[in-house]
């Protein structure tokens, strides 16, 4: 099994708008047969992730995919308290032996330069210090896109969600193994 854990960008909106459900697609179109489970909430911080990383663990994944962060930013919360949490929920997972790869993301310009850079910086400062796979903006390939965001700007729409779990099985898919049929 695999985990999207998350806040809203790996929950999704409604049924079939969320890019864990296209990733379980593109992984049985590719002969992979893992489960990929959704452990993401809408409007979780990163701290609301860290007290529920006893559950992504207790289930036992084969990897984790971490997205936190973006809730963090929209409140202002201290980059300092994000990466803290980040670092905590990847040292639990590494102590329990499950591999994390992570997804960054970024902030609207008008947060000011002061907060987003060092914002946006944490993502690959923290897969540097732990030798993570990055993915260091979760939607850079549909942001720029209206006809793949939804109304609201932020988050992606199904269309952009196929394109996010492109963009993630292209992550972690050197991590992967594919089932190899048993011998007689």
């Amino acid at each position: 099994m695999i985990v999207a854990f998350g806040d809203s960008l790996t929950a999704g909106v409604a049924a079939g708008k969320n890019y864990p459900e296209d990733l379980q697609e593109l992984l049985d179109q590719h002969s992979y047969s893992y489960r990929v489970e959704n452990q993401g909430i809408s409007g979780d911080t990163s701290s609301d992730g860290l007290s529920r990383i006893g559950n992504v663990i207790g289930a036992h994944p084969v990897l984790v995919i971490l997205e936190f962060g973006g809730n963090d930013g929209l409140r202002g919360i201290p980059v300092a308290a994000t990466r803290s949490n980040l670092q905590q929920m990847i040292e639990q997972l590494r102590a329990a032996n499950i591999p994390v790869v992570l997804a960054g993301i970024t902030l609207p310009p008008n947060y000011g330069p002061e907060y987003v850079k060092p914002f946006t910086a944490m993502f690959p400062a923290l897969a540097k210090q732990f030798h993570l796979r990055l993915l260091p903006f979760l939607l850079i390939d549909v942001y720029q896109h209206p006809d793949m965001m939804q109304p609201d700007g932020i988050h992606p729409n199904s269309a952009g969600n196929q394109v996010v779990a492109r963009d993630v099985f292209t992550l972690i898919k050197p991590l992967l193994k594919k089932a190899t049929a048993a011998r007689p």
